[in-house]
């Protein structure tokens, strides 16, 4: 009876055992085959903008998730904003995989930062890198961009006194470039001054150099929801879209109605709003912010005899929404003043040339 028991008992234990164990192996298998030989591409070229940053910071984050080999930038830009070459910066600092930033024609002005923050530079033997003087061009801008250059280049072991003179004018480097000038470093020079680690004329000369010939290249591309944001946050597109937005509501205050035009700006308005909530920039509090600042100019105008704290309210919440979504106080300045002139400047053109004709006086009918 005892010995039938001890039985028993050795079953049991010997039963976990083989369970604990295929456990144990199923994990090591999962593992190994989280462990790709695959090689993430992801493209930087046009203007870099927050919805550029939005798509290559998911595109990493996918890349660790799945443990591949390495990754590698395709860089091609004249530059763009700042702020998002710093977030694009900071996401490739903190990968714990190889990256490569590939130099495929240019890596300019905010371009120059992204492709220094990888592990290693290869550059197309047409290509060039540098030429990132901020505007403006001002003491406070030089300075904090050329620590941004400055402490990239040092974290990963390249010269920072030829990044600084990416940058800044005042840096002279002898033999290599002249005080009052900015630096822009071809492929030969940038592999002389061990500022580049090696020349591509392909892909394929990437993989050879990260020793991974035989590597999957995975394409990754921006979803739909990136290129609606890459295009409406576009420096240009930006301000252009609060323009159409701010004509088409002054057109809606000026008809006493609502129609084609103030559609026309709401659609514009939502664009410019929902684009910034893509990238992480804005969230849903700042349309609530707009919301509630046009309606206080509506109950000023309608409602309230003079112009009082609720047109001062309502003006101080729309351009609050606004300046919350940029994030950046320089840009928003910028971006409000030009849609504030164009708008202002289109509505006169408006009620100085259009009303006379036939389709004008269709349109305020209609509106």
């Amino acid at each position: 009876m005892i010995l039938k028991q001890n039985l028993n008992k050795n079953r049991k234990i010997l039963f976990i055992i083989i369970i604990l164990l295929t456990i144990f192996g199923l994990i090591i298998l999962n593992t190994y085959a989280n462990e790709t030989d695959e090689v993430y591409l992801v493209s930087i070229k046009g203007t870099i903008d927050l919805g550029l940053s939005s798509y290559v910071q998911r595109a990493l984050e996918e890349a660790v998730l799945n443990k591949v080999k390495a990754v590698i930038l395709e860089i091609d830009t004249f530059g763009g904003r700042v702020d998002a070459a710093t977030q694009i910066r900071d996401k490739i600092m903190s990968l714990n995989i190889p990256s490569v930033a590939y130099v495929k024609n240019r890596a300019w002005s905010a371009g120059a930062l992204i492709a220094l923050s990888a592990e290693y530079i290869i550059i197309d033997k047409s290509a060039s890198i540098g030429a990132a003087e901020p505007r403006p061009a001002d003491e406070k801008n030089i300075s904090a961009l050329r620590a941004e250059f400055t402490s990239t280049a040092l974290s990963r072991g390249r010269s920072e006194d030829i990044a600084a003179a990416m940058v800044d004018k005042d840096v002279e480097i002898k033999n290599i470039i002249e005080k009052d000038k900015i630096l822009t470093l071809n492929a030969e020079q940038a592999i002389k001054l061990n500022f580049a680690d090696g020349n591509a004329s392909s892909i394929e000369e990437v993989l050879n150099f990260l020793n991974l010939k035989d590597a999957k290249i995975v394409y990754i591309y921006p979803n739909w929801a990136e290129n609606i944001s890459r295009f409406v946050t576009n420096p240009v597109v930006s301000p252009l879209l609060l323009s159409i937005g701010f004509l088409g509501l002054i057109i809606e205050f000026w008809t006493l109605g609502w129609g084609i035009a103030g559609s026309i700006g709401i659609i514009s308005l939502s664009l410019f709003f929902g684009g910034h909530i893509i990238v992480g920039l804005a969230g849903f509090e700042t349309i609530i912010l707009f919301v509630i600042g046009l309606l206080l100019l509506l109950v000023e105008i309608f409602f309230i005899p003079g112009f009082g704290l609720a047109g001062i309210g309502g003006i101080a919440a729309i351009l609050a929404s606004i300046f919350l979504t940029f994030g950046n106080i320089t840009q928003a300045t910028y971006s409000i003043l030009i849609a504030l002139g164009l708008s202002i400047a289109g509505f006169f053109l408006l009620i100085r040339f259009i009303p006379s004709t036939r389709a004008w006086r269709k349109f305020i009918l209609s509106t």
